[in-house]
């Protein structure tokens, strides 16, 4: 058995993992952050949106953000619908305290966040390559790990979280996962600049253009002088069918954009492609006796309105107060990862309907709209379905929504009343 013990170990130092045990750290407790590689490191999701800066503001970020001089994402910019024209949101539409997100080098933007975790008080091990979990009558205690060098090492805590990415280092372990079919997509990327401006009144905004055999992203990662991250994603049936490699497609795709084209009017390319692929899929469980998965470990839902390192962010919250639960109140274990279960479980589901509906590139813009105020039809602050569209979007309706675990924080109280 191991001698080492913390009150939780988190799998992964990416967004999800730094941000739960930067606010794990916050409320005190020991915390280790088990990492695979060594920061700085490169990482595609260069996009933010603004649904996450709520949690940025909580770890004391928001002015070390804005000093790292990141272009600033205004909102979203779109081809898209029957009439494949320009239209365009702005966040700052919703009137909430943070009008803008921003476009990172996330090598840098990474750094930061795990930088801050370790400020906090949590120890990081990094070139640490984690799994398989240590189990005792079906509950995790523990997990193990290697480092360059040294034979397998087992460490211990009251929770294990996997933040662990699209490697599932315990999920799979753990739970199985259910690829969602229908958006198998390949993504193909690389860099251009000098590049071009959207018209006045979009500048820092992303652009997402709908073309025959798939969609693109262009997004600003550096101002002085423009450049611009541009991506294909098309599905891997495509793929397949067409009889073309993925640079036909890619250039293919450009030459058919009306926007696109134009923002790259006149650039070079400046980096190699680079590709990955089958990207969708859900594990059936988030949590369980002794674990649960925050972030991509848990599911990854399309990368169509920038939503992965958003809602990894966002549904660190959540992932801390159920910890800290399961630490401070382990009679309560049970119901707050069964609490946290069924938000991640009911907040992925429904930004996955909405992926699939907004799919359908032949519908007017009002039919975007319009179903994204179906969907949070409840929230009455939202005076119009424009700017439920931008709240689904942007990720700011997801907090409120899927993650509050009242219940749990009920049941926290009460058991604090009955020990007063």
């Amino acid at each position: 058995m191991s001698d080492e013990f913390f009150d939780v170990v988190v799998v992964g130092g990416g967004p999800a993992g730094s941000c739960t045990a930067g606010q794990l750290a916050q409320r005190g407790h020991r915390v280790l952050v088990l990492e695979r590689e060594t920061f700085p490191r490169y990482h595609i999701g260069e996009s933010l949106i603004t649904g996450m800066m709520s949690v940025m503001d909580e770890l004391g970020l928001l002015e070390r953000l804005e000093a790292y001089g990141f272009p600033k994402k205004n909102g979203l910019s779109l081809v898209w619908g029957a009439k494949r024209e320009l239209w365009n949101v702005n966040f700052a539409e919703l009137g909430g305290p943070y009008p803008y997100s921003y476009h990172v080098r996330r090598a840098e933007f990474d750094q930061l966040l795990l930088d801050r975790a370790i400020e906090l008080g949590a120890q990081v091990r990094f070139q640490a390559t984690a799994g398989p979990p240590v189990v005792e009558d079906g509950r995790v205690v523990g997990v193990w790990y290697t480092t360059p060098g040294s034979p397998p090492r087992e460490v211990r805590a009251s929770l294990v979280i996997d933040a662990s990415g699209q490697a599932r280092a315990l999920t799979r372990h753990l739970t199985s996962v259910s690829w969602q079919e229908d958006l198998r997509s390949i993504a193909y990327w690389t860099y251009f600049s000098p590049t071009r401006d959207l018209p006045a009144g979009q500048e820092g905004n992303i652009l997402v253009e709908r073309v025959s055999d798939g969609w693109f992203w262009a997004i600003p990662v550096d101002s002085s002088p423009a450049k611009l991250s541009v991506g294909y994603v098309t599905p891997t049936s495509t793929v397949k069918s067409a009889g073309a490699q993925l640079n036909e497609l890619y250039a293919r795709g450009i030459a058919e954009s009306r926007q696109l084209k134009l923002l790259l009017d006149g650039a070079d390319q400046v980096d190699q492609f680079r590709t990955t692929r089958d990207w969708s899929y859900l594990t059936d469980r988030f949590s369980g006796p002794g674990w649960l998965a925050v972030g991509d470990a848990g599911a990854f839902i399309d990368p169509l309105f920038s939503g992965g390192v958003c809602l990894s962010i966002l549904a660190s919250h959540p992932a801390a107060r159920a910890a800290d639960i399961v630490v401070r109140r382990p009679e309560l274990a049970e119901r707050a990862l069964a609490g946290y279960h069924a938000g991640y479980h009911e907040m992925i589901s429904g930004f996955l309907a909405y992926v699939r509906f907004f799919y359908d590139p032949n519908r007017d813009v009002e039919d975007y709209f319009q179903q994204a105020q179906a969907m949070i039809a409840f929230n009455e602050q939202l005076g119009s379905a424009r700017e439920a569209f931008i709240a689904v979007i942007s990720g700011t309706a997801a907090m409120s929504t899927y993650f509050d675990l009242p219940d749990v924080a009920a049941a926290a109280t009460a058991a604090e009343k009955e020990r007063v």
